[in-house]
């Protein structure tokens, strides 16, 4: 897991960002792996950076949206229930057999849900933060998620609460 975390922009808006990229790629990773074994492990480490990326924006990020911006409530909420979403696709692949069209077809589903959700975040959540949050404060926030996820489960829990 280590070689998957993104070297540190040290502004958090960058990082999370450079985060969303990095799924990006390890979907493709898992999508054209060469064998049932590749599949298989570029799946892991794409679902444990799922984990601990979803539980950092949801302990740091998501709060913070509330506390900054107008609609912060309505919107950080919306992202919740996506990534809750999100996590039951994800918790359905797991029980898929990995070498399946149908794991193929679901996982592509899960891509498309998790790339319209990131896209979301960065013009929903993170321009608003970085315009309303000076350079410090940003630098603080990506040590606060460097943290959240060094503590995050590495595997997705399908729980969704409204108090964040």
């Amino acid at each position: 897991m280590a070689g998957m975390l993104v070297e540190t922009p040290q502004e958090v808006v960058k990082f999370l960002k450079a985060q969303h990229d990095l799924i990006n790629d390890m979907f493709d990773d898992v999508l054209h792996a060469s064998d049932h074994k590749a599949r298989e492990t570029a799946f892991h480490d794409l679902r444990q950076l799922l984990a601990v990326h979803e539980t950092a924006e949801e302990m740091i990020i998501h709060p913070r949206v509330r506390r900054e911006i107008v609609a912060g409530d309505e919107i950080a909420d919306a992202r919740l229930r996506e990534e809750h979403d999100a996590k039951k696709l994800l918790s359905s692949l797991e029980k898929l057999d990995i070498a399946s069209q149908e794991f193929i077809d679901a996982l592509t589903k899960l891509r498309q849900a998790v790339v319209e959700h990131a896209e979301r975040e960065e013009n929903e959540e993170f321009t608003t933060l970085q315009r309303e949050l000076d350079a410090d404060e940003r630098q603080r926030m990506t040590k606060a998620v460097q943290v959240a996820e060094a503590l995050a489960p590495t595997r997705p829990h399908p729980v969704w609460s409204r108090r964040s």
